[in-house]
Parts: C-alpha cells; structure tokens; sequence
C-alpha cells in the first residue's frame, strides 16, 4: 500500500484518473471483506495509501464512492445475466427466476450495496450526484429489461422494468436477513432458532419464481 505522502495533488487529468481508480479500488476490496455499511471513509483512506482530505478531492463523501460502486457492479451483474439468458435462454418463468437468483447470489458485493443503496448510500451526497447514478442506473435497468424480454417474450419490456424494481426491493430486504452478524448467527445456532436464519438462495428464488408467474396475470396498471 503507497504511503500518504506518495500522493501529491494530481495536476494532470491522467493523474487524477489514477487517484480517481485507486480509491475505487480500495472501497471495492475492502467491500469483499466486510459489510459496506461498516466501512468508513477513513478506511478507504487508509487502505488507498491517502489522507482523507486527499479523497475528499475526488469524491465527495464515502456514500458517493459506494454509489459509484454500486453502479459498477450492476453495469457487471447486467453484462453476466444477458450472457447467462444469450447462452442459455430461459424455457418458462422458473428458469427465468433462477437465471436471474443465481447471478445475484453470485455477487455477494451487489446484493450488500443493493441493501445500503436507499437507506444510506443515496443520502449525503448531492442531488447533481444522485440524479448521475439514478439516470446511470436506470438506463442500464431498460437495457436489462430488454434482454429479459428477448429472451422470455411472455414477459413484457414493462414488465421486466417492474421485475427488476421488485427485484432490488427483495435483494434489499432479504439480505441483511439472510447474513446477520456472527455473534447473532451464533446465538441463532445456539438458541435453536435455524428457521430465524434465512437462506438467501432459496427464498430469493421462490420469491422471484412468484413474481414472474404473476406478471402476465397482474395486467397493465
């Protein structure tokens, strides 16, 4: 890791990329270790080799990193589902739901900042911020949605935007339940109580596979 110090103020657009990537690349390790609501900015300073006041040159607080972030791993998880759907295209709704589960719950880093997105990562921060990541987020939401569609007509571009919304909304809540603390799984173990702990996997897909059989049923709003 650079030292403080190795880091001059960047005077040239390059450079400042450079500054720009490595503390990407520090909140982007440090969310493979840990929950993202753990992280401080200071630890994504410490572990870019800067001082905080250095970050805050590139980005604004610690929840527009993570939002950046978050944007990064979706624009990843779209590209793997449309090469997953392309490659092997769904022959009903159940195959659709678990295409869809299965490269979520490949991605462990998505489905945790998904659960910070709208509690906290959308909040101090700008609105000129917030609307960037929400017109980012939602134009590659639509390119999702399409291919969803392509490759199970029955399921309507419209449609696939909803199941999409429902979709974050599900990952969101399902899993800070699914993954509490250790001391509470412990205690969870202990007491019994397994039916407390969720599996992520499972539920997700029963979820998902519920949602998709009903969206034809459901009908224009």
């Amino acid at each position: 890791m650079p030292a403080p110090e190795e880091f001059q103020r960047a005077r040239r657009p390059e450079h400042k990329q450079q500054r720009r990537d490595a503390i990407l690349d520090a909140a982007r390790t440090l969310a493979r270790d840990r929950r993202v609501q753990h992280i401080s900015l200071g630890d994504v300073a410490a572990a870019a080799g800067m001082a905080k006041s250095n970050v805050l040159r590139y980005f604004e607080t610690r929840e527009e990193i993570y939002l950046q972030l978050t944007l990064e791993a979706f624009e990843e998880w779209t590209d793997l589902l449309a090469a997953r759907l392309l490659a092997d295209p769904p022959g009903g709704p159940l195959q659709l739901a678990d295409a869809i589960a299965g490269t979520l719950s490949e991605r462990p880093v998505l489905c945790d900042l998904f659960a910070q997105m709208s509690a906290t990562l959308e909040h101090n921060v700008s609105p000129a911020a917030v609307l960037d990541f929400k017109t980012a987020i939602t134009a590659r939401t639509l390119q999702a949605a399409e291919v969803i569609s392509a490759a199970f007509p029955a399921v309507t571009v419209e449609q696939a935007m909803d199941l999409a919304g429902a979709t974050y909304v599900v990952v969101a809540g399902l899993w800070p339940a699914s993954n509490p603390p250790p001391e509470v799984a412990r205690l969870l173990e202990e007491a019994g109580l397994h039916h407390a702990r969720m599996d992520f996997d499972t539920i997700l897909r029963r979820l998902l596979r519920a949602i998709i059989v009903g969206l034809p049923a459901a009908g224009p709003l």
